[in-house]
């Protein structure tokens, strides 16, 4: 059996994005896509119960049974959840937003945490602050939360879901050293704020980039 990146996503508009930042990087590597909406929806609905917390494993389990080395989950909100699977299996599971957290923390001290789903805060929030803690580093957070974003998502309106992203950090953009776009589908709203001067991140390429790297290191054939 090949060994694979495997991506684990809670909304199939994410397979397009990251398909295409693996081919625009000239990368050659075996990827495998796996969709369970259903955990980001019970996620909003009721949090991370352990029900949900045992499904997220079993699914990442199931994916390491069938080559995966890696799997990078590219979903804020249950990240935490998959990162906690590395404690059972020798694969690899990679949380999308750490290293976006671990460079928004090596840029400054006051960090804009902008988010599209209330759901996705919290755990933004422990993670640079986890970060933060590890590197004995001082930070304030500063929470913008995109409360008319989302529904456009849901309707597939992705230019009003960035337009309503950028309309909202563009107001607090002044109180920040960096700007951290906490959900990996908010990134092309970077591309509408040209006139902010502090950097923006987003989890998408920097995750991506990582996890190759990682895969690199870990890459076996499994038998």
């Amino acid at each position: 059996m090949q060994s694979h990146l495997a991506f684990l996503h809670t909304s199939p508009v994410h397979v397009d994005t990251f398909n295409r930042l693996i081919e625009g990087a000239s990368l050659e590597l075996p990827i495998r896509h796996i969709i369970e909406e259903q955990f980001l929806t019970e996620a909003r609905d009721k949090g991370i119960t352990q029900n949900l917390d045992e499904r997220i494993r079993d699914c990442i389990l199931s994916a390491r049974k069938k080559g995966a080395t890696v799997i990078l989950c590219t979903c804020s909100t249950i990240g935490a959840s998959a990162e906690k699977v590395n404690n059972l299996t020798d694969g690899v599971i990679v949380r999308i937003d750490r290293p976006m957290a671990e460079k928004a923390v090596e840029i400054g001290s006051r960090i804009i945490v902008a988010a599209a789903l209330e759901s996705t805060i919290a755990p933004t929030r422990d993670l640079i602050l986890e970060t933060a803690k590890a590197r004995q580093k001082s930070v304030e957070l500063i929470e913008v939360f995109c409360d008319n974003a989302w529904s456009r998502f849901e309707a597939g309106d992705y230019e009003g879901y960035f337009s309503e992203i950028a309309r909202n950090i563009k107001d607090r953009a002044s109180e920040g050293d960096v700007i951290v776009l906490a959900q990996a589908s908010m990134a092309g709203a970077a591309n509408l704020c040209p006139e902010i001067s502090v950097p923006i991140l987003s989890s998408p390429e920097i995750g991506s980039m990582h996890a190759v790297n990682v895969w690199k290191q870990n890459a076996v054939r499994i038998d």
